[in-house]
């Protein structure tokens, strides 16, 4: 299931800078206050969603300037791994977790002091069916401020 039979639409986030593709007709769920991301959720497969968002990466400068060591675990307690590349050349982490209700593929980039995080999730009955899906999905996520050849 790499191309839903109803197209893609495009998900831009102008607070950070950031796209990713989500199936033609599936539904907004309510934006958070802060405005950091979307998640969206198929229509007819209770539980399958995806979503998008970001957050800066704590500046440890304003610490170091007065006097304090920075706690480096509160920074970046689990630094990206890179093992994935997106489409558009970003090296990040892409990661499955398996739960016995819900399972999830997770991505994770970092940019210019920006976290950048999507997620795919369906039951851990269906997930199998997804992983190709969220795969794709997430290979084509893009940060805007990245120049491109």
């Amino acid at each position: 299931m790499l191309t839903p039979e109803s197209g893609w639409e495009t998900y831009q986030n102008s607070r950070y800078g950031f796209e990713f593709l989500y199936p033609k007709g599936w539904i907004a769920e309510p934006p958070p206050d802060n405005q950091d991301g979307q998640a969206f959720r198929a229509p007819d497969r209770p539980g399958v969603t995806v979503a998008g968002w970001a957050s800066q990466i704590p500046d440890i400068s304003d610490e170091a300037a007065e006097g304090e060591s920075p706690d480096l675990d509160s920074i970046s307690p689990n630094p990206v791994k890179e093992n994935f590349v997106t489409e558009q050349g970003l090296p990040g982490e892409l990661e499955v977790q398996i739960a016995s209700e819900t399972s999830s593929l997770n991505l994770t980039l970092e940019y210019e002091g920006v976290i950048y995080r999507w997620q795919g999730r369906a039951p851990s009955q269906q997930f199998e069916d997804y992983y190709k899906f969220f795969s794709y999905v997430a290979s084509q996520y893009r940060v805007l401020s990245v120049t491109e050849p």
